[in-house]
């Protein structure tokens, strides 16, 4: 199954800008300096709950997330998305690829920055149909692989990738599979070696 008929130089070009439907793509600009850094690196998204007992004062949250903006360069992070009044989630961009160590970060910075006792919610990882987003998604199956790019004869991307036999024993080609078209959203071939 084919997920994206785009021709490969769009695919290309798509993969240039960041996040799924746009909300992050609104964001970026040429002076953006935190983009262009985490244009060809895998990028956590860590969500979570700055005051899930709802202690502060709008006026208050507001006031200590833009002490936590202020800071969060310094620790490798922007703020993508600021709390608000009823829902009091945030969300965080980091660069890597460990989720629980990027949240632990995260988590430790409100602490200290809004005083409360935040709830870190799920981590998830903008895609941009690199080769680190296919070895990101196999890593979350605790498997590794062999990645290679092609043209089709249409001029659409094309990835393969060579799993070991005995991966693919203990997890369903189909899984995989579907992981990685969602991810990459373009054709992909799994290879058994």
């Amino acid at each position: 199954m084919v997920a994206d008929r785009r021709p490969a130089g769009r695919v290309a070009r798509d993969r240039r800008r960041i996040g799924a439907g746009g909300r992050l793509t609104a964001r970026v600009s040429a002076g953006n300096c935190f983009a262009a850094r985490i244009a060809d690196m895998r990028t956590a998204v860590i969500r979570i709950k700055v005051d899930p007992a709802r202690e502060l004062t709008p006026e208050l949250l507001s006031e200590r997330t833009d002490a936590f903006a202020g800071q969060a360069p310094r620790h490798g992070m922007e703020v993508f998305e600021r709390p608000s009044d009823p829902r009091r989630e945030m969300q965080v961009l980091m660069i890597g690829s460990d989720g629980a160590a990027l949240q632990s970060a995260v988590t430790k910075l409100c602490v200290e920055t809004f005083l409360t006792s935040p709830e870190p919610g799920p981590v998830t990882f903008i895609s941009r149909g690199t080769d680190d987003d296919v070895r990101g998604v196999l890593a979350g199956f605790g498997i590794s692989g062999d990645i290679s790019r092609a043209d089709s004869d249409d001029g659409f991307d094309v990835v393969t990738v060579r799993i070991a036999a005995n991966d693919l024993a203990r997890i369903p080609e189909s899984r995989i599979h579907t992981a990685l078209e969602a991810s990459l959203n373009c054709e992909v071939n799994i290879v058994e070696v």
